[in-house]
């Protein structure tokens, strides 16, 4: 890494520590606070393009209602900055987002006993996140928190192709699908995977305010999963698609 990388992350890890801080996640159970977020939702999707205006200016769907789903509300100095949603397999309870546009590629994972974190519908205030370029990371860090929770194999990262390099630069992702349609955004997703035992210590050792504690993790997942994923079996490998000699993963 050169000696400019470095300072970048350093820096970028003093600043997401610093704002972790002022942080809070609050998984939305209220229907006020699930109210807020899809009205939140609604408007940063909106101002991408990604989805078309509607009257009711809110944005949700089925999978906000399913039991293995986890919606999050992320607080900074109490107010609503940011929200991801996370999708996880489940003894009886295996439904993915992303299995619906990649299910070539998920279901046999699935099927084999893969424990898997679906992040999706993570979005940010703009007038917030423009201010608070950590946000992103700290955001995202909810998913990060379930994988150490749940002991799970793999993240699911379905994404356009210009935040590749994004996931690729903070959590080791491989893309392994290029973009497809994905149901009621404009614009296409391809999938990336993060296989998290083998990345998980030198993310952690690159971005530390990653790390977190047991009581930190029980208190977002515990009160209302009471069941436990399977433990993943060995030997999932995702296959990648071939690239000319010298291609790279990047935007």
């Amino acid at each position: 890494m050169s000696s400019i990388n470095a300072a970048r992350q350093q820096g970028l890890n003093v600043r997401a520590k610093s704002l972790l801080s002022r942080v809070t996640y609050r998984r939305a159970v209220d229907e006020d606070d699930r109210d807020d977020i899809f009205r939140l939702r609604y408007d940063a999707y909106l101002r991408e393009g990604a989805i078309d205006a509607c009257a009711a200016e809110r944005f949700h769907d089925p999978v906000d209602e399913q039991d293995n789903t986890f919606l999050y509300g992320v607080y900074v100095d109490d107010e609503l900055a940011g929200s991801i949603r996370l999708s996880i397999t489940l003894p009886r309870h295996q439904a993915l987002p992303t299995t619906a546009v990649f299910p070539e590629i998920v279901g046999p994972k699935i099927a084999a006993g893969a424990v898997i974190v679906d992040p999706t519908r993570f979005v940010a205030r703009h007038t917030i996140s423009r201010h608070l370029p950590e946000l992103p990371y700290l955001t995202l860090r909810l998913a990060w928190l379930a994988m150490e929770h749940f002991d799970g194999d793999w993240i699911l990262l379905a994404i356009r192709p210009e935040h590749r390099g994004f996931y690729r630069r903070y959590w080791s992702a491989v893309e392994v699908c290029e973009a497809r349609p994905y149901p009621k955004l404009a614009k296409p997703v391809g999938l990336s995977v993060v296989d998290y035992r083998a990345v998980r210590n030198q993310v952690l050792e690159r971005h530390p305010f990653l790390a977190s504690t047991a009581s930190e993790r029980v208190g977002l997942f515990e009160p209302a999963m009471p069941l436990l994923p399977q433990a993943g079996l060995p030997g999932h490998v995702w296959q990648v698609e071939p690239r000319p000699a010298g291609a790279g993963l990047g935007l």
